[in-house]
């Protein structure tokens, strides 16, 4: 089984940064691939940026250049840097990981509310 557990939204202004940290636990080895998404009120839940299997990242067109996803390996957390945060960016951001014989894996969320 895979655990995760998010932290570092919080509200802030457009224009400002926040860390986004995804703490990962549990059976490790059998993650393929990880990434972030998020959930605005009223839309569907979207990709925002992942590693694939490859260990290569994408990004969602909306973020390119803005958002950073990253990882430390050693501290087994998963990372979103996010410049220049505008106002749509407001959502609850999620942690996912698909892991052999868990499927896709999510967190509890963590809300970034940016203020225009």
């Amino acid at each position: 089984q895979v655990q995760l557990v998010e932290s570092g939204g919080g509200l802030v202004q457009a224009g400002g940064s926040l860390r986004l940290s995804c703490a990962v636990s549990g059976s490790l080895f059998s993650i393929n691939v990880m990434g972030w998404y998020r959930q605005a009120p009223g839309k569907q839940r979207e990709l925002v940026a992942g590693f694939t299997s490859g260990g290569s990242t994408n990004y969602a067109d909306s973020v390119k250049g803005r958002f950073t996803i990253s990882r430390d390996n050693a501290k087994n957390t998963v990372f979103l840097q996010m410049n220049n945060l505008k106002p749509e960016d407001t959502a609850v951001y999620y942690c996912s990981a698909i892991a052999v014989g868990s499927g896709q894996v999510w967190g509890q969320g963590t809300l970034v509310t940016v203020s225009s």
